[in-house]
């Protein structure tokens, strides 16, 4: 092994004689001492084992965990740490230990786990559901769903914070919002939202701050849940009425509404003439918001075009599965007037620094985290992978084959309808797209059993009269034909459709309401129709992104750690996906068991007694814990404790949903070491004892520091009638070593894509349940449709997300993670986590500043460098640094978080030794380069860091004229030359893209361009 070792060591040093500047070769000889370890000497100086963690037979745990046996030892050495124990011993309070192994299942393998997966899939009934209320059943293309779906180069990115390396899904998002402002007519749309009823509740955000009246109308004809979700969003805002009523009986005298929220078509499916509601609306200066459909949209007038401000819904139809609910991408679009105001991420066009077009995400100071408790909105993840399904999905059809699936599903309802008629029925009156309404049903129940005979789902209305049936794109002959031997019609579908006029004259072709104008006209819509192109479309874009199957992502709290294969592959399986998220509860047992058996793993790891899987962000989680703070004070008759205090260490995104769910803010100091400052604690608890409602404790600290009295800090705040909130952005360094219910929290929020291993999708989808204790488990969150189980309507602060289980599609992944790891893996990923973090903080701390340390010098799961003093002596900012890394093949940090001038560094326990070391020896070149500048060997302003990245469009110039060697600037450390991942712009110009705001595809000239360079 020695020897193997010495000739690695030798062949490296080659390498950097020929290759390298000399400064190079110095420091990658310092980053090879350290790095380099006599295995034998190891055995003798540490009686570490990994037996003794992490027994044989928990086979998916150790290849779960990156280092092997000799690299743990290596970096325990490196430590100086007699073993794992030790290590946590100095890192984790012993009074919050949990000292025990948690109480969970014995670790299956992944055939075990897949086989328990597919029990569940079996106990779930797909029927054929034509429930509708704004979900249906689509075909996914089988291209789209096997390399994007199922593709980790797809699922794996971070959101593109970073748009050097993330050109591929910011141009599919771009695409997605050019396909979103057609088919809407309006002038911007935003690049998703979680679901449709939040974007409802956002379009209400956007009317109260526009026009700061205390109204907003909803019409009572939009779907249920975003009835639901807008009241709760408007509980929170002081003096805020939601109006619900009929469209055409509201008067508008008052001139006191701040906007107006209507369906089209609506939840009935029919299309109403909204064009007088939306001219009443302007004329008593309220904002219009319009919930539509986009397949509906190729047929129909379009919002725009009858003056809507806002439009939204869900673009889930578009190629995405039903999954019991979600992940779904929500769009929303605006008008010009709207833009400054338009919530969520929007792609925008810019420069980069050799003039090149590319795409950033614009207006980045908007992102809530940013504007802390100025927020507007709590919204941070969106779904990105979702959304680029559906552009995909539009890409690959184009407008003609949209509108071809359009005019099918429209045929399909009025050839039932016509059955209907004929058979007997009544519809309710007015045109339809893919809704009908059957009313004045008088045998209901023998109607619904004759539908449970054919394993047919319906709408059955509260009016215990009515029936709904949408259609859907897989709509068949054979369903209509047993649709109309359900309500015994004696008809049948062809012979309904031979006697039809064409267009049928109940048709929206012969409607006033019908489309007139073009969409999607764009080549890129028209280009990939062909299996063969829109393949290589994906993966020229899947090229241009720096993913996890590239290189580690060491994003301070944001925990990128390893998807497993074994993990992800029910969320494709379609006993799982084909479910719609109101069917009987019945049909879906199998899910059922498996949020049963999460919620109590999640409650058992967290300490708390119980658990809701409803949000489905981690913002909104947040938001849901909080609320139920909210309505558990107000129910003691406690509504004045509004003060939430919030430590200047918690999780960006914490003052943003504190302001939503209607607290006043109250900031308290940081200590010296990055933990809360008790003194000030103190100060504000008493200070605001009679009317203090809560704390929001992010654990351990964004500071990357375990708070020593963390116990006696919760105690404080329950001592003066407050609530804790415990933020667990940052549970990977928790989970089998302490529990935030046993050290004093009363609720916590869980990133599920994060701690529990759903991939980010490269900027959604997200979870974030909530775990709580005893007494605030009656204000979980509820739903108007179908009620999750053990959920109390009646104290509920309300629904949260527009399915009853939120994303429930993914939480399979969870689930399988937790059952593959057991307990003693879950402890052993976080021991391994916060060893990794120890281990490259200790290699990096003579050469970075390193702002915050732990009682006894160590950090949790992550640590800060601090770039602060590069800037006085050499004139390089955090941003150098940042985009310097990607010519060394590594996404950044995260950056200038929660310190401006910072990095924050997050390994993750899924990493091996040989990437933390190869990141590591990549700051530290970086380093060296810094130091060049320092000591005047190269120009301040014309270096390696300021000029990158270093595209291969750079690096081809005939004339090269920067005061570096090529080499020097894209193959700057050894195995840049093995294996190179390429930025495909320079750096992004962000103020001529803020200044110059373009969020739509760009011109067909720009086009062109992109095509001859094979991208941009």
């Amino acid at each position: 092994m020695y020897n193997r070792c010495i000739v690695a060591l030798r062949r490296y040093q080659h390498i950097q004689r020929n290759i390298l500047p000399r400064t190079h070769q110095q420091i990658c000889a310092k980053a090879a001492v350290t790095s380099t370890f006599n295995h034998t000497q190891s055995r003798q100086v540490s009686n570490f084992s990994i037996e003794k963690i992490l027994p044989p037979q928990d086979a998916f745990a150790q290849r779960h965990i990156g280092p092997r046996k000799d690299e743990r030892d290596e970096m325990l050495e490196f430590l100086k740490m007699k073993n794992i124990d030790d290590l946590i011993n100095k890192t984790v309070p012993q009074n919050i230990r949990l000292n025990r192994d948690l109480t969970l299942d014995p670790p299956k393998t992944e055939a075990e786990c897949l086989a328990r997966l597919r029990e569940f899939g079996r106990d779930n009934k797909i029927w054929r559901s034509y429930i509708g209320i704004g979900y249906y059943n689509c075909i996914v293309p089988p291209t789209i769903l096997r390399n994007l779906l199922e593709n980790p180069g797809w699922t794996t990115q971070y959101t593109p914070y970073q748009p050097e390396i993330s050109q591929g899904r910011l141009e599919s998002l771009l695409n997605y919002q050019t396909m979103v402002s057609d088919l809407t007519a309006l002038d911007v749309a935003n690049s998703s939202l979680l679901d449709e009823a939040t974007a409802a509740a956002e379009a209400l955000g956007i009317a109260y701050r526009y026009t700061k009246k205390k109204k907003f109308f909803v019409d009572s004809n939009c779907h249920p849940q975003t009835i639901a979700l807008v009241q709760t969003r408007a509980s929170t805002i002081a003096d805020m009425e939601v109006i619900i009523g009929h469209h055409k009986e509201f008067d508008f005298s008052g001139n006191d509404i701040a906007g107006v929220l209507f369906q089209y078509p609506d939840t009935n499916g029919l299309i109403e003439d909204f064009e007088g509601l939306v001219e009443r609306a302007h004329a008593g200066k309220a904002i219009a918001c319009c919930a539509t459909d986009l397949l509906a949209l190729t047929m129909l007038k379009p919002p725009g075009e009858f003056n809507c401000d806002i439009a939204l819904g869900s673009s889930q139809r578009f190629g995405v599965p039903l999954g019991y609910g979600g992940p779904h991408a929500a769009f929303f679009a605006v008008c010009d007037k709207l833009k400054r105001m338009l919530p969520g991420r929007v792609v925008g066009v810019s420069k980069d620094s050799h003039g090149n077009p590319c795409y950033r995400l614009a207006l980045q100071t908007r992102e809530q985290h940013i504007r802390r408790d100025k927020a507007t909105s709590n919204i941070c993840t969106a779904q990105a992978l979702l959304a680029n399904m559906s552009a995909m999905y539009g890409v690959y059809h184009g407008p003609g084959g949209l509108l071809k699936i359009a005019k099918r599903v429209h045929n399909a309802a009025l050839i039932l309808a016509q059955g209907l008629i004929k058979g007997g029925h009544t519809l309710a009156d007015g045109r339809f797209f893919d809704t009908l309404k059957v009313v004045n049903v008088k045998d209901m129940e023998w109607i619904l059993e004759r539908a449970a005979s054919r394993e047919v789902n319906l709408r059955k209305f509260d009016d215990g009269t009515s029936i709904g049936i949408s259609m859907d794109e897989t709509i068949t002959e054979k369903d209509l034909n047993d649709l109309l031997w359900v309500f015994s019609t004696g008809n049948k579908a062809a012979d309904i459709a031979g006697n039809m006029n064409n267009p049928p004259r109940d048709s929206i072709a012969n409607s006033r309401r019908k489309r007139e104008t073009t969409f999607m006209e764009h080549p890129v819509f028209h280009s990939y129709q062909s299996e063969t192109k829109i393949v290589r479309y994906m993966k020229t874009l899947e090229n241009k992104d720096l993913s996890l199957v590239h290189s580690m992502i060491p994003l301070g709290s944001c925990t990128m750690k390893l998807n497993s294969t074994t993990e992800m592959m029910a969320i494709t399986w379609p006993k799982f996906t084909s479910l719609h998220p109101f069917a009987p509860k019945d049909q879906a047992k199998g899910y059922y068991q498996l949020f049963k058996e999460l919620e109590d793993d999640l409650a058992e790891i967290t300490g708390f007694d119980g658990t809701s899987l409803q949000p489905n962000s981690g913002a909104q989680g947040e938001y849901a814990g909080l609320m139920a703070i909210r309505s558990y004070l107000i129910n003691k008759g406690e509504s004045h404790r509004t003060i939430c205090l919030i430590p200047k260490t918690a999780h960006g995104t914490n003052p943003a949903s504190a302001a939503m769910a209607g607290f006043k803010i109250i900031p308290v100091e940081s200590d010296k070491v990055g933990g809360i400052c008790e003194h000030d604690l103190k100060k504000k608890v008493e200070k605001h004892s009679k009317n203090l409602g809560a704390i929001m404790i992010t654990y351990p600290s964004t500071s990357g520091v375990f708070e020593e009295e963390i116990v006696a800090l919760c105690s404080m705040v329950h001592e003066h009638g407050g609530q804790v909130y415990l933020d667990g952005a940052n549970m990977n360094a928790q989970v089998g070593i302490c529990r935030p219910g046993d050290y004093g929290a009363d609720v916590c929020h869980l990133n599920l894509h994060k701690t529990f291993c759903i991939p980010h999708g490269g900027g959604g989808p997200g979870m974030g349940p909530i775990c709580v204790k005893k007494h605030l488990i009656p204000y979980l969150p509820t739903h108007p449709i179908v009620p999750p189980e053990g959920t109390d309507p009646i104290n509920s602060f309300g629904t949260i997300s527009a399915a009853p289980y939120g994303s429930a599609a993914v939480l399979s992944i969870p689930w399988a993670y937790i059952k593959m790891m057991g307990a003693r893996g879950l402890r052993a990923a976080t021991q391994l986590a916060i060893l990794n973090a120890n281990y490259m903080m200790a290699r990096l701390q003579d050469d970075f500043e390193l702002k915050y340390r732990g009682a006894n010098g160590r950090c949790a799961h992550e640590f800060i460098v601090d770039c602060k003093s590069f800037k006085k002596t050499a004139g390089i900012d955090v941003i150098d640094i940042a985009k310097r890394l990607q010519d060394y093949g590594f996404h950044a940090p995260t950056m200038a978080w929660p310190i401006s001038t910072a990095l924050m560094i997050e390994p993750t326990e899924s990493e091996t030794k040989a990437e933390l070391d190869r990141f590591v020896d990549a700051l530290l070149y970086i380093r060296e380069e810094i130091r060049e500048i320092e000591e005047g060997k190269i120009d301040p302003l014309n270096n390696p860091l300021k000029n990158s990245p270093h595209t291969q469009g750079v690096l081809l110039q005939e004339v090269w004229d920067k005061p570096y060697s090529r080499e020097k600037a894209a193959f700057p450390a050894p195995w840049s030359i093995r294996s190179k991942f390429w930025p495909t712009i320079g750096r992004v110009d962000d103020v001529h893209g803020d200044s110059h705001l373009v969020c739509s595809c760009p011109s067909v000239d720009a086009y062109e361009y992109d095509q001859k360079q094979g991208g941009l």
